[in-house]
């Protein structure tokens, strides 16, 4: 698990500001549930003053984008719009006394809705997002170049490893790691050319170290048939009442045709599915691998794969037993995704 500071765990459990605001003339909205991540923040801005009066988030995701879209709000409220322009995914980071390199990207989030919330108000033209699974950088998450050229500018990111960190590229099948490499050597040769990076310190394409794939025999656990991977579409927007201090989200997926066990909390379903994956590594360990969990991000289960586990021809059937596991103890689908642990 990763080491949050007190201030994320008071943020996620008391968030501040969760919920909708039905007055907002500024919207901003980022990420895909199908991806594991969305927010969508909104303002309240008067209009002879640009002073951010209210500003209000529904989130779906982990604790670390909960905490981080609650810490945006508190810092823009009271501010000029031009005043919060200025915030960058940093000053997140730090209002929350820090975030654990592997959860960047959920302060890069924050920054991104404010982006779009702003140029939603001022009318600001702003290069939009395609999300094209052509166009995509990263498919399993659905990062696109924008999104990583901003992050690594912004940031002045240099190596594969923290480009992950902040956007999540890269984190998960690895086939993006080519064109991922190389935005990130042409991002950095001009930053080098406008003065904002040493040339000492920019990414050279091809000096990443190449991932290492193992070769093991592989196995199924016993009595789990294979899953198909869920629908990566979520279902209609539906408003979630919410109580007091709780978690409100935009979206949440279709629940599945039989009938559904009591909705649990973000928190509750981590522990659920830890539990389920603690419950099936004997199995794992017999014949030589073993799987751990890693994070649970709204609908993606992401875990790591070591032994004989890891490069195995049948790791889809592994991972769909446990998928199946999961999307039935909590009442809905989720997608279980091989992650690197660094």
């Amino acid at each position: 698990m990763w080491d949050y500071s007190d201030k994320v765990k008071d943020y996620f459990f008391n968030p501040r500001n969760a919920g909708a605001l039905a007055d907002a003339n500024a919207v901003g909205e980022v990420g895909s549930l199908s991806c594991g991540d969305a927010l969508k923040l909104m303002l309240k801005v008067n209009p002879e003053t640009d002073v951010i009066e209210d500003a209000r988030f529904q989130t779906f995701g982990c604790g670390s984008a909960i905490a981080s879209s609650s810490a945006l709000t508190e810092l823009i409220i009271g501010k000029t719009i031009a005043e919060a322009k200025t915030l960058t995914n940093q000053d997140i980071a730090d209002f929350l006394d820090g975030l654990p390199p592997e959860k960047m990207h959920c302060s890069v989030m924050g920054q991104e809705a404010l982006q779009a919330a702003v140029a939603a108000y001022t009318g600001e033209e702003v290069d939009e997002d395609d999300h094209e699974e052509g166009a995509l950088i990263c498919k399993c998450f659905g990062v696109d170049a924008g999104m990583i050229e901003r992050a690594i500018r912004g940031n002045k990111l240099t190596t594969l490893e923290m480009v992950t960190f902040y956007t999540k590229a890269g984190g998960g099948c690895n086939s993006c790691r080519e064109p991922l490499e190389e935005l990130l050597a042409d991002v950095n040769a001009a930053m080098v050319a406008e003065g904002a990076l040493r040339a000492d310190e920019a990414h050279v394409f091809g000096s990443a170290p190449k991932p290492v794939k193992k070769k093991a025999q592989g196995f199924v656990i016993p009595d789990m048939a294979p899953a198909p991977m869920p629908p990566a579409k979520p279902s209609a927007p539906v408003q979630i009442a919410m109580p007091e201090g709780g978690l409100a989200v935009a979206e949440k997926p279709a629940a599945p045709a039989a009938p559904a066990p009591a909705a649990l909390s973000p928190a509750k379903e981590a522990i659920a599915a830890a539990r389920i994956i603690e419950e099936l590594r004997p199995v794992f360990r017999r014949d030589g691998g073993d799987v751990e969990l890693v994070d649970m991000e709204g609908s993606l289960v992401l875990v790591h794969l070591t032994g004989a586990c890891s490069g195995c021809q049948l790791a889809a059937q592994t991972l769909g037993g446990i998928q199946k596991k999961i999307s039935d103890a909590l009442g809905r689908p989720v997608r279980v995704m091989p992650v690197a642990k660094t």
